[in-house]
């Protein structure tokens, strides 16, 4: 029920309006009144009526400025503005504040009533189009975190100038403006569903979670998979500082309700400009390398030499040759991405101690012991035959100093994952077909999202959106509204049906938001496109 508001100075006046209209019968809210312009607008912020009905002459504020202020402040409310001066002028400025309607009193209930009902079409219509584009926005959310994925990779690789990284924040309605940045690199998963398949915990924990980052005010990019990145910005290195340990204290609280939940994170240094944040990248990355090198679940905040537990004050233990066993490299090998190589590198030698490369014999053994180890994973996890592995993973020979054997060890440890991620293309296909054959069966359901099919295929959301987007090149909503429009427009030209009819079975029970996304897919509404269509045919 729209809420309707007078301001009349006029007593009689104010008294006639509010009694002989019928407000709740003809479906509107008589929420407030006020004899003046000043105590009508702080009436007015309390109540935020829809409609505000004002007489232009009023003692203390007038309804012209009365109207300016509160368009100012609430740019929706339509506003119907009486008076008994026949000016021009005043006109002129209504129609520039933006009023809906300018009315000469005196004026009848039956027309008053009647100019309401042509503002509150108006404003229907007005409240009905931002629904639609809040619905579109939100089904192309999967687009939008796409773009920012690729906003992220361009924040952190530093090969683009602050102007552009600004209008590219602001075109995502992000603002990166600040004076102290860090990172939090951070990922969960359930231990019972190590694969990587669907858990509802996992979601529910990382809605949480991305809830907990964006109330301290951090900036929230989805990573590879299930894995988040929290950009914290603030005005001072102290202040993000705050920020940094208040997130992973909140995290570390709700974590300790879910006991078969694994996480892990990786902190940066504070950084004093967005142009300097490829360094803060890459010490969260280094921390966050531990997730490979270590069983157990927490935050790591990484440095340029030894790395810390964050507020306990703890220097990680380091780690021997003993330690560094094919467990460490099998689990990067399942789990990691091409891009974590390097830094999963530096703090495997890390552990080992600065002089590890230098050792002729310490280096050989280690660069024949991770391709041994990387064969036995392709072997016995890949099921790829030893001249299949020959063929593609290149051994180690004498490696005679130390940039060759990193860039060696580097090497092959991509070529791993990218064999990894070419087996997992195979079986990710029976799900993929499995997914295209649910939504090619049930496109017709209103309510088929994302989520619902990732619980269909047992996978999580952020996976099978990633493993489809590999599959078909397409997202999932952009794969979902073609097939619905393509059978819209089959609809359109093989029946008779209403355009509203065809929105209902094709998935659209919304008449209106079947309309706009039509006409903003196609470039036409759906009768252009029938009429158009049926008369190429014809000639």
């Amino acid at each position: 029920m729209l809420k309707v508001f007078l301001a009349e100075d006029e007593f009689v006046v104010r008294e006639g309006i509010k009694n002989k209209i019928d407000w709740n019968g003809n479906g509107y809210e008589f929420c407030g009144e006020a004899g003046d312009g000043e105590l009508a607008y702080s009436m007015i912020e309390k109540l935020k009526p829809d409609i505000l009905i004002t007489d232009i002459k009023m003692p203390f504020m007038d309804g012209l400025t009365l109207s300016r202020m509160v368009k100012a402040e609430f740019p929706n409310t339509e506003i119907i503005l009486l008076t008994g001066y026949e000016d021009f002028e005043y006109a002129k400025e209504a129609i520039k504040i933006g009023v809906s309607s300018y009315l000469s009193k005196p004026i009848s209930a039956e027309n008053l009533l009647k100019e309401i009902g042509a503002v509150a079409e108006k404003l229907r219509e007005k409240n009905r189009e931002l629904e639609i584009r809040k619905k579109y926005e939100e089904d192309m959310k999967e687009r939008t975190e796409l773009i920012k994925q690729g906003f992220f990779k361009d924040l952190v690789t530093g090969e683009r100038d602050f102007p552009y990284m600004l209008r590219r924040a602001k075109d995502l309605s992000i603002d990166i403006t600040g004076l102290s940045y860090n990172l939090i690199l951070f990922k969960i998963w359930s231990i019972k569903h190590e694969s990587g398949e669907f858990s509802n915990t996992v979601v529910k924990v990382t809605d949480e979670i991305t809830q907990i980052a964006e109330r301290a005010g951090g900036i929230v990019f989805d990573l590879n998979l299930d894995g988040k990145a929290i950009l914290i910005k603030q005005d001072s290195e102290s202040e993000v500082q705050f920020k940094v340990t208040d997130i992973i204290s909140q995290i570390k609280e709700l974590l300790l309700g879910y006991p078969n939940i694994r996480y892990f994170g990786g902190v940066g240094q504070p950084v004093e400009r967005i142009t300097d944040f490829p360094r803060c990248f890459r010490l969260a990355s280094r921390a966050f390398a531990h997730l490979y090198l270590t069983t157990g679940s927490d935050f790591l905040v990484g440095g340029e030499g030894a790395i810390h537990v964050k507020g306990d004050d703890i220097i990680l233990s380091e780690i021997d040759p003993r330690h560094i066993d094919r467990r460490h490299i099998k689990e990067f090998l399942r789990r990691a991405d091409e891009s974590e190589a390097e830094f999963f590198l530096e703090e495997f030698f890390e552990g080992m101690g600065e002089n590890a490369l230098k050792s002729t014999m310490l280096r050989q053994y280690v660069a024949m012991d991770v391709y041994f180890c990387i064969a036995d994973f392709a072997e016995n996890e890949l099921f790829l035959s030893r001249s299949e592995i020959d063929a593609q993973i290149p051994s180690a020979e004498v490696l005679d100093d130390e940039k060759k054997t990193y860039a060696y060890l580097v090497d092959v440890l991509k070529k791993a994952i990218a064999l990894r991620n070419k087996n997992s293309q195979g079986s990710y296909r029976d799900v993929v077909n499995e997914t295209i054959s649910y939504i090619n069966d049930n496109y017709s359901d209103e309510e088929l999202s994302l989520n619902k099919v990732a619980a269909h295929v047992n996978f999580s959301p952020n996976h099978l959106s990633a493993v489809f987007r590999q599959q078909t090149g397409h997202t999932f909503i952009k794969y979902l509204t073609d097939l619905r429009l393509e059978k819209a427009k089959e609809l359109l030209l093989s029946t008779s049906k209403r355009s509203n009819e065809i929105g209902a079975m094709v998935g659209y029970k919304d008449p209106h938001y079947f309309s706009y996304l039509f006409k903003k897919t196609q470039g036409v509404t759906t009768t252009q496109y029938r009429g158009r269509t049926r008369a190429e045919d014809d000639e």
